[in-house]
């Protein structure tokens, strides 16, 4: 004879959470031993534009102007850098570390004028400004229908 049990809902809520405090406790253990890791590092890009030109806004903290580098070619502009890794102070102690190498790329809309792209590095922002091409709009009309 098989013997019954009583479904007791407390209980296995009680079981449920004891399984879900050790699963959260896992977890913060493993973000511990993760936090001191070097991370890959991308900066952020904003990207407005206007009737003349598009504008790219890249966030470069702690780069210096010698360590960037813009370039276009066959449609791609390019944006490539690195930030270097500061002096280690002692008394400080380091959970993330972000810096080295980045590259960060981007087709170019068919209305922008490559030859004319221009870069300023100022305050730690890149600004880069791609102007939009002279080609003439077509002209809104009716078209007969034969």
């Amino acid at each position: 004879m098989n013997a019954l049990t009583r479904w007791d809902p407390f209980k296995r809520m009680q079981n449920c959470m004891a399984r879900l405090f050790v699963l959260a406790l896992a977890r913060v253990t493993y973000r511990h031993k993760e936090s001191t890791t070097v991370t890959k590092w991308a900066p952020p890009v904003d990207i407005t534009q206007d009737d003349q030109e598009w504008v790219m806004e890249a966030a470069l903290p702690e780069v210096n102007k010698e360590d960037v580098k813009v370039t276009v070619e066959n449609g791609v502009l390019t944006i490539t850098g690195e930030r270097k890794m500061g002096k280690a102070e002692e008394e400080k102690m380091y959970h993330r570390l972000s810096y080295g190498t980045f590259l960060r790329t981007f087709t170019l809309p068919d209305a922008a004028d490559a030859s004319k792209v221009t870069a300023e590095f100022k305050d730690n922002v890149l600004k880069v400004r791609l102007p939009k091409s002279e080609t003439p709009k077509p002209k809104a009309g009716e078209v007969k229908v034969t």
